[in-house]
């Protein structure tokens, strides 16, 4: 025999008597069937009753530098008689707001202005631009500004458009009664001025609701905008903490809809087409926008905060802000966002220096992600591979043979990085919890996560209270 042969039946003997043994080395000790044991997933299940289909739909988008001017034409082509411009009170007096003023006059477009959105809306002001609307027999409407504006003007279009529904009546469970909309919601534009809600591409719109402690939110198909005015001009007037929260918004849309159960695992399997939810968990295309999102994360994410004259680096998180969008409007996102609806909700002393120094209140995006470390340290044995590729796409150099544990610190790590380096309140200490919260959290936490069922892993109140503990500091 010759001695490449006799190499190759050694080999093959070895592999045989390494697989005979079932042992692994300390680095790949994560189990497997095969002579080498590397990373692999815990607890997945299948059953026949998961779906078996998913759907992509999102907005019309239009990006481009200076294009909120043509907004005028795209309500003359609509035909409509009675447009509401929907803002807040800080929005009202910037770039964008008078760019979209002034087409509208440009083009003759008759409109009225609601300009009362609070940030972090509550079900009690959203009801009020919904009335405001309502009375003022709006056919049309334009948000301008950022995910509280847009998603409000969601509910005032959906609202306007069912004038005989009660607000909760299209409310996810287990707070609303989660009703499928009679009649779509009305025309709606959309026009982001923070570069991270990512919501004028989704049919979701999110609110407090103070008497449970905790977020929910309207998710319909019909919510998604009509069309997406995407003007990189609009977010170079961000201030430093709107830019680090609504780009951590846009990292944790990225991530979770990515490492979301996929859509063939998800259960139950609807009756019929309109009743497969909004968050149908991953799926293929909806990776293809998480995974750009990601990468352009990773070159310009901290170019955007540092530096707020790099126009560049502002309009690639604003196309970050809208491909994130898209990928997690229809595969949707889990714990990070589940887990910080409580913690808007509940936060009652923290106030951020370019927020309104009136009232306490935790961004969004922050609280969403001060948990995001302990989530994807628990989450990652669910999908190695997916959580892998997640880390490496935001820059981190993992072997294949790499191990549950070794690729969860590297996820980890990365979101670390980016807290760190932006200096953000360090873990939900330095939010004004502690453990005494934790409980009153996990609780709130558990209807929020009930409604979505789309977290890689399975979780209960033990588990919601273990990922707030750990998550009282974070770096």
């Amino acid at each position: 025999m010759s001695s490449v042969g006799q190499k190759a039946n050694v080999a093959r003997n070895l592999l045989k008597r390494l697989a005979k043994l079932k042992q692994c080395c300390p680095h790949h000790a994560a189990g497997g069937d095969g002579p080498i044991c590397v990373a692999r997933k815990v607890g997945s299940k299948s059953n026949a009753n998961t779906d078996y289909a998913f759907e992509m739909v999102c907005s019309t988008l239009r990006f481009g530098r200076g294009v909120t001017a043509e907004i005028g034409y795209d309500m003359q082509n609509l035909n409509v008689n009675n447009t509401l411009i929907i803002t807040d009170p800080w929005v009202s007096k910037t770039r964008a707001f008078k760019e979209v003023a002034d087409s509208l006059t440009r083009q003759k477009i008759p409109f009225t202005v609601f300009d009362n959105v609070k940030v972090e809306p509550s079900d009690k002001s959203m009801r009020e631009c919904v009335d405001f609307a309502r009375n003022a027999k709006s056919d049309s409407f334009i948000a301008v500004g950022g995910g509280s504006v847009i998603d409000t003007a969601k509910a005032a279009a959906l609202f306007a458009s069912n004038p005989k529904n009660d607000f909760l009546d299209f409310v996810a469970l287990p707070f609303g009664k989660q009703m499928v909309p009679q009649n779509p919601m009305l025309p709606l534009i959309a026009v982001p001025t923070t570069a991270g809600t990512g919501s004028e591409t989704t049919g979701v719109a999110i609110l407090d609701l103070p008497e449970k402690k905790c977020k929910t939110g309207l998710r319909h198909r019909c919510l998604k905008p009509l069309l997406a005015i995407i003007d990189p001009l609009n977010v170079m007037s961000m201030p430093r903490n709107v830019a680090i929260y609504s780009g951590f918004d846009v990292l944790c849309h990225a991530l979770e809809s990515y490492t979301a159960r996929p859509y063939n695992m998800r259960s139950p399997r609807p009756q019929r087409p309109e009743l497969r939810p909004v968050y149908q968990g991953s799926n293929p295309v909806s990776d293809v926008w998480a995974r750009e999102a990601l990468t352009i994360i990773s070159k310009y994410f901290r170019r955007a905060v540092f530096d707020p004259e790099d126009e560049e680096a502002r309009t690639e998180m604003l196309k970050a802000s809208s491909f994130a969008g898209m990928g997690f409007g229809n595969a949707g996102v889990h714990l990070c966002h589940g887990l910080s609806y409580p913690i808007s909700s509940q936060g009652k002393s923290y106030v951020d220096k370019d927020y309104d120094q009136n009232a306490p209140l935790i961004p969004h995006g922050l609280s969403v992600v001060t948990t995001a470390v302990a989530d994807f340290l628990f989450t990652t044995d669910a999908d190695p591979e997916r959580h892998a590729n997640a880390a490496r796409f935001l820059g981190s150099d993992i072997p294949v043979s790499s191990s549950n544990e070794y690729i969860a610190e590297n996820l980890a790590d990365q979101i670390r990085g980016f807290m760190s380096d932006f200096g953000v309140p360090n873990g939900l200490g330095a939010l004004g919890f502690t453990r005494r919260d934790v409980d009153k959290l996990a609780s709130a936490a558990v209807n929020s996560l009930s409604a979505v069922q789309i977290a890689p892993k399975d979780t209960d109140k033990d588990v919601i209270s273990g990922i707030y503990e750990k998550s009282l500091n974070v770096y």
